[in-house]
């Protein structure tokens, strides 16, 4: 039997957002039998979970923050001496690109972009070097994942990063378990409805306060209209205050984080995503998993083309509370009570072909090595 490739995969913690949960199901599905699987948790103290497979060995690192854990983190990748490195988030990213050189030589590193780069640099919330830094950092990574095209030639022209070092793949979605859990009706709602579900990081990126001003204005046309939002984040004092001043108070419910956030689709009339920008949002694919019609902006030009003139999907005409309230409104104006959607687009991102695309990307990189 071939010794098997010995694959470190690499995350601040588990739980939070779609980059930990796209590293948790490599965890759990790609091949043991290729595979010695490893899963690093930077600031994490724990090593037990449930939600992974018993043949993935986790290191908990237990750094307070990311940065300070960079010695940590050396230490255990010279014990471990991986073949390969996936790394899933952008500040953990540049972590390791930056400590590359202090790597073991037969170390490949492959980090996964998760944001549009030129539109993350323009929103403002990174550091003024961050350009620059990123230009010089990317260029040490083996392959950069991007989960669309659009992203890829975006990250190409603001990075100066040749093409054949980056990938395009599909954001792996469990399709099946979400359709299950989705078939559980969680007793989320209070009223009548119509009732509208949103997911994410309460933070200003993901655009909650334009949602907020969205449903403020549709309760004159739906006043039963209730939004939960599954998150946490930095925001959540300014949007509560927001939703106070809006007189939505008994009309939002802040549902702090959700584990299986597919439970709450049972009584859903609709998901939104109002997100300022993003990649390919993980909420937003397993909403359309589990069958919820969908409203939302032009987050990304890879969510436009996902979404454009697909069935049970309204896509608003810009990022701004008028436009979202307007697609919330021919939605409301359509959709019977209790309706679902195949979302045939969606099956792109099951599992099998997931996970055929990540493990032929892990053996090129690995074989570049061994040439």
């Amino acid at each position: 039997m071939a010794q098997r490739l010995k694959v470190l995969l690499l995350i601040p913690h588990l739980g939070g957002g779609g980059a930990e949960q796209v590293t948790a199901l490599l965890a759990r599905n790609l091949s043991r039998e290729k595979y010695e699987l490893h899963l690093g948790l930077v600031t994490q103290t724990r090593t037990e979970d449930g939600r992974l497979a018993p043949w993935v060995t986790i290191h908990a690192l237990g750094a307070k923050r990311v940065r300070g854990g960079w010695m940590r983190l050396l230490r255990l990748v010279w014990r471990l001496r991986p073949q390969l490195m996936l790394v899933g988030m952008a500040h953990l990213n540049s972590l390791v690109l930056l400590l590359r050189p202090l790597l073991p030589r037969e170390t490949r590193v492959v980090v996964r972009q998760n944001a549009t780069v030129s539109a993350a640099l323009a929103f403002g919330d990174l550091p003024w070097f961050t350009r620059s830094l990123y230009q010089r950092l990317y260029r040490r990574a083996d392959r950069i994942i991007c989960q669309t095209q659009a992203m890829a030639e975006d990250l190409a022209q603001e990075m100066g990063v040749g093409n054949q070092q980056i990938a395009v793949l599909a954001n792996p979605v469990d399709v099946e378990a979400i359709r299950g859990a989705a078939a559980a009706d969680e007793p989320v709602w209070a009223g009548p409805g119509p009732h509208l579900l949103a997911v994410g990081r309460l933070a200003r990126v993901k655009g909650f306060d334009l949602l907020l001003r969205a449903l403020a204005a549709i309760r004159r046309s739906f006043p039963q209209t209730e939004l939960a939002v599954a998150g946490t984040g930095p925001e959540e004092r300014a949007l509560k205050q927001l939703a106070a001043k809006l007189g939505l108070e008994e009309a939002v419910r802040w549902m702090g984080h959700v584990e299986e956030p597919a439970a709450l689709y049972g009584g859903a009339a609709l998901f939104v995503l109002s997100s300022r920008h993003e990649g390919m949002p993980n909420a937003l694919l397993e909403a359309a998993a589990g069958g919820l019609p969908i409203v939302a902006v032009p987050a990304s030009p890879g969510v436009v083309e996902l979404l454009r003139e697909q069935t049970g999907v309204w896509l608003a005409k810009e990022v701004s509370a008028h436009a979202l309230a307007g697609a919330l409104l021919a939605a409301l104006d359509t959709l019977p009570p209790g309706a679902r959607f195949s979302h045939p687009w969606i099956q792109q991102f099951s599992l099998t072909p997931a996970m055929h695309d990540y493990e032929r990307l892990i053996d090129d990189v690995a074989k570049e090595w061994r040439r």
